[in-house]
């Protein structure tokens, strides 16, 4: 390069850094859309809905929540992908987000490629539940439970591939145990089928299940964590159990499209992590199960990374497919 095209090169490098600086000054301009690939109710619209209540102020316009559901998360995640990368539309990630490109079928988005990943929000451990019906009262007794009746109990999931499915697996595994895996389409609908005593036991995110313990609805027999839930202190841990293969947390992420401008990603994980510091955006957070988990950008884009080689290690070794 002669020094002629070197001073055009970085005049252009100045004129472009300078005009996104100033988008980002300026930005939002118009209302920002968050993309739920799942229902309402579920541990990803839960944090969703925390942080946008949070961080419109701030940001001088509102956050809406958008649950594009079906295709197991693949109608909101190709939605996403294909926005306009100006940070006006967002992504909420999650564990299902790093299964899928493990699965086989063809995805609408490649989540390294796609998206600028903003922070890695928070976290929560999975549980292991059992309908009421079930006369095991804790892990040990259901453990050998199901060892003395092979294939006699079932486990539900969310549907193939999903976080409730890996969980049933990783259980079945360390345990030793033949669980009959049972897919819906969807959380909701094994839930009511859990409670109702059609299926016997399902691993699902705490936030999701905790108001049916709660209610005695449903007996919680572990915790997927090192240490016990403050939220159930009476529950042993996966460590405690002997389980460690079975530690493993539900997060849930924000990401925008790929080729977004980088200050208003790094403006995004600043307004995001304060709501997650709060007073407040804890306590909230809190009542959930959930702890807050805010990292910057690249770390987020490395997390995602790992999850990606972890569960397609997970995912291989089980033989999962996608429905």
């Amino acid at each position: 390069m002669n020094l002629l095209n070197c001073r055009r090169f970085v005049a252009a490098t100045l004129l472009l850094t300078s005009a996104c600086a100033a988008f980002a000054q300026s930005y939002p301009t118009k209302p920002i859309t968050v993309i739920v690939p799942f229902a309402v109710g579920g541990t990803t619209d839960i944090v969703a809905r925390l942080i946008t209540t949070q961080i419109g102020g701030g940001l001088g316009q509102p956050l809406v929540v958008d649950n594009r559901t079906g295709g197991g998360g693949n109608i909101g995640w190709g939605a996403a992908a294909r926005s306009a990368p100006d940070g006006h539309t967002l992504l909420t990630t999650e564990m299902s987000f790093t299964i899928a490109p493990s699965l086989g079928n063809k995805q609408p988005f490649d989540p390294k490629k796609d998206f600028s990943h903003i922070i890695t929000a928070a976290a929560a451990p999975h549980v292991l539940v059992v309908a009421p019906s079930v006369p095991a009262k804790t892990v040990q007794e259901f453990i050998a439970l199901a060892k003395a009746n092979p294939g006699k109990f079932n486990y539900g999931s969310g549907g193939n591939g999903t976080n409730t499915h890996i969980g049933g697996e990783l259980f079945k595994s360390a345990a030793g145990i033949d669980l009959v895996h049972v897919p819906y389409k969807g959380a909701g609908q094994v839930l009511q089928d859990l409670i109702g005593g059609q299926v016997e036991a399902l691993v699902t995110s705490l936030p999701t299940v905790l108001p049916h313990i709660k209610s005695g609805k449903l007996r919680a027999l572990m915790v997927t964590s090192e240490k016990r839930s403050t939220l159930l202190p009476e529950v042993p841990s996966a460590k405690e159990a002997g389980l460690t293969k079975v530690v493993m947390d539900f997060w849930v992420g924000f990401a925008a499209p790929a080729g977004t401008p980088q200050p208003v990603v790094d403006k995004l994980n600043k307004a995001i992590a304060g709501a997650l510091n709060s007073a407040e955006g804890r306590k909230r957070l809190a009542e959930q199960g959930l702890e807050p988990q805010p990292n910057l950008p690249a770390q987020a884009s490395q997390f995602v990374s790992s999850e990606i080689d972890r569960w397609g290690a997970v995912v291989k070794a089980a033989g999962i497919k996608a429905d």
